[in-house]
């Protein structure tokens, strides 16, 4: 199956690192939008193009992530939604939530407060998400075969399983580690899944744990210090979701990461980003790149 899949067969034949390659965002909003998908989807589907800009452009610098979802299965071009599910997430390690709600219009979702999502106040939007973890797994073939020809069979195959929360997404960037997928409430993305994987994370995150080796980071974080918290987490063995804050400074050409553990231990963390040798296809189709890598070039316990 990965012979068809120029992008992730060639990262995985590179061991590419999955560590530090999550999508970035303090807060997804995600909007229920049957029928198919285009490669830039919020304004190439069934949902109103100009809507769809105007949502891109009301979430830009707020630390919002805005992305469309749909059930597993069939999309055929006639799908419509007479109302749309919205679920909003915030991914802080402090204070993670889920907010859903049912709308009649997707044009509602422009009075919210953007700022304020991506600072973690929802203002008492819909109501709180109280069943399991959320399964995102990125199907959008428009942006890219992967995600159809390995995302789809895995939402399919979840939701097969009875995970009822476990829906097709349109972008979580990072298509040469499909099939990728983003869970709910802490935020972690993870890559190079199996069936059987990704139900080991789903059964992570409902403890409460993320699962490291499998883990592209948490989105919440930016990417140095995603890295610094994949780094102390193989250190450690912790994989409790909650147990890890980090506090990033730029440091000359690098990053200073220090990594803080609930039970008062601290680390730091020196991270360096390079381009990835030799030149790859980020996305298939497109030309062979460099894409950015994170690396931890020292990591010291810290005492006092």
């Amino acid at each position: 199956m990965w012979r068809v899949s120029t992008c992730t067969t060639l990262s995985r034949e590179l061991t590419e690192p999955l560590a530090a390659t999550a999508a970035t965002a303090t807060t997804w909003l995600l909007l229920e939008q049957p029928g198919p998908w285009g490669a830039k989807a919020l304004t190439a589907s069934h949902l109103d193009p100009e809507l769809g800009a105007a949502l891109d452009r009301a979430a830009d610098g707020t630390g919002v992530r805005i992305a469309l979802i749909r059930r597993p299965g069939r999309h055929a071009d006639t799908d419509t939604a007479a109302r749309h599910e919205v679920l909003i997430a915030h991914t802080s390690p402090a204070d993670p939530w889920v907010r859903r709600a049912r709308i009649d219009s997707p044009a509602a979702l422009l009075d919210l407060d953007f700022a304020a999502l991506g600072a973690g106040r929802h203002g008492g939007f819909g109501a709180e998400h109280v069943g399991g973890p959320i399964a995102l797994v990125c199907t959008n073939g428009r942006r890219d075969r992967c995600c159809a020809l390995l995302g789809r069979p895995l939402a399919a195959d979840l939701a097969a399983a009875g995970h009822s929360e476990a829906w097709e997404v349109t972008h979580l960037g990072g298509h040469r580690f499909s099939p990728t997928m983003l869970v709910l409430p802490h935020g972690y993305a993870y890559g190079r899944l199996t069936a059987e994987s990704a139900k080991e994370v789903l059964a992570a995150t409902a403890a409460g744990h993320t699962v490291p080796a499998h883990s592209r980071g948490r989105s919440y974080w930016p990417r140095p210090s995603q890295a610094a918290e994949q780094a102390v987490r193989e250190l450690t063995g912790e994989s409790a979701a909650a147990d890890l804050t980090m506090r990033q400074q730029r440091d000359g050409d690098g990053w200073t990461v220090e990594v803080r553990h609930a039970d008062g231990r601290r680390w730091r963390a020196t991270v360096a980003e390079s381009a990835s040798e030799p030149p790859r296809p980020e996305s298939c189709g497109k030309a062979p790149g460099t894409p950015s890598r994170m690396d931890v070039t020292a990591l010291e316990a810290l005492t006092g």
